[in-house]
């Protein structure tokens, strides 16, 4: 089958959204599929097109900036060429494009199906307000022209006002989760190397530090937590600096972290290696996001794949993973007393926590996912 997928921002950009939809084409393209993805040349040092993975990655260049979308005046005339080669079109949202690009292909008779990966909530501002309402009119036309609706729960589905317009065509499958198999003295060489010892109590989180992500009520967290554990120490991996449109916010961060100390410790973006060793490293990690921005949170599976339980937030599609596994505790948004309780109540009785570890890989696996999107596509193309 010829599988179109277009999104925003591919790879080498970093978010969980080019994440899972790189695991999915690379697979896609593995099973046999030709998988081209379209998307934008938001850095102009990457090629026009190539080849990645077995995948035809086709970039579109960006004329200027919208928020946190992008504008791009040669899109439709590539857009149009590569929708007549297609199968079927796979369209990742949020994404500005993806209204005219779901009337192109329904033009063409190509079949739409629209991964919905989040609600769009960005900042105040006049320019994020214009941002979210154009987002959410695309967003509609591009559902009124799918035939199937993927996101990652039924429960983020029925809780989404968008998408409870919409339950009819809604197919559940969960996010491809992966992690590069590490030894345990790669695992000793990241304690060594980020200083932690023996007993102590280590909290991880791996996020970008952006709104959303909820941060500030780990960071109220921590006296509790401290008062039981005086030497537990948060480690913090993902891009925590020139987070696009999070300055204000990590200015405004910023003080109370540092009144932390040697409590807490940025690592930035590690190697897909060390990102394993950390999980392994921790005794708990959190999510403490803040709104349907966060509709799944793949990092509290890849804490899972390592043994490690996780503290998140009751969001709908969030909670998801906690609720299938029993691998950790479920707290209300922004409210910090309850975080440190649950960390407090993992870190006391980690056994309770433990889960069935290769249940959870083979529920998570890039190939179950992709095998569902073959369901999905064959139901929507019968005539293939």
């Amino acid at each position: 089958m010829r599988v179109l997928i277009a999104l925003t921002y591919y790879r080498p950009h970093y978010s969980g959204l080019t994440i899972y939809t790189e695991r999915l084409a690379r697979v896609l393209a593995a099973r046999g599929h030709a998988v081209t993805v379209l998307t934008s040349r938001f850095n102009r040092g990457l090629p026009r097109e190539e080849m990645v993975n077995g995948v035809r990655v086709v970039r579109a260049t960006v004329r200027f900036r919208l928020s946190k979308g992008v504008v791009m005046p040669g899109m439709p005339l590539k857009a149009g060429r590569l929708i007549r080669e297609a199968d079927v079109v796979n369209l990742h949202v949020p994404q500005m494009d993806a209204s005219y690009l779901s009337w192109m292909a329904r033009a063409a008779g190509k079949p739409v199906v629209m991964t919905y990966h989040c609600d769009l909530r960005l900042p105040d501002g006049l320019v994020h307000r214009l941002a979210n309402w154009g987002s959410e009119l695309a967003n509609h036309i591009t559902a009124r022209n799918a035939a199937a609706i993927v996101t990652n729960s039924r429960d983020y589905a029925e809780n989404s006002e968008f998408l409870r317009a919409y339950l009819g065509k809604v197919r559940p499958v969960v996010p491809p989760v992966e992690l590069p198999a590490v030894s345990d003295a790669q695992i000793a060489d990241f304690r060594r190397r980020h200083g932690l010892r023996p007993g102590q109590k280590i909290i991880g989180i791996n996020a970008r530090l952006a709104t959303e992500k909820g941060i500030e009520f780990l960071v109220g967290a921590m006296p509790q937590i401290l008062h039981r554990y005086p030497d537990a120490r948060v480690l913090y991996v993902g891009q925590n600096e020139n987070v696009l449109g999070e300055e204000a916010y990590a200015r405004r961060l910023r003080p109370s972290i540092e009144a932390l100390n040697s409590h807490w410790s940025f690592l930035g973006v590690v190697s897909p290696e060390d990102q394993v060793a950390f999980f392994h490293s921790c005794d708990v990690t959190v999510l403490p996001s803040i709104n349907a921005t966060e509709s799944y949170g793949m990092v509290q599976v890849e804490s899972m794949f390592c043994g490690t339980p996780v503290v998140a937030t009751s969001l709908p599609g969030v909670r998801h993973a906690i609720g299938n596994t029993g691998m950790g505790r479920i707290v209300a948004p922004q409210d910090s007393p309850a975080l440190a309780q649950a960390v407090l109540e993992i870190l006391d009785h980690p056994e309770q926590y433990r889960g069935d570890i290769p249940a959870i890989r083979r529920m998570y696996a890039s190939e179950t996912v992709a095998a569902q999107y073959e369901s999905i596509f064959e139901e929507i193309t019968p005539h293939l």
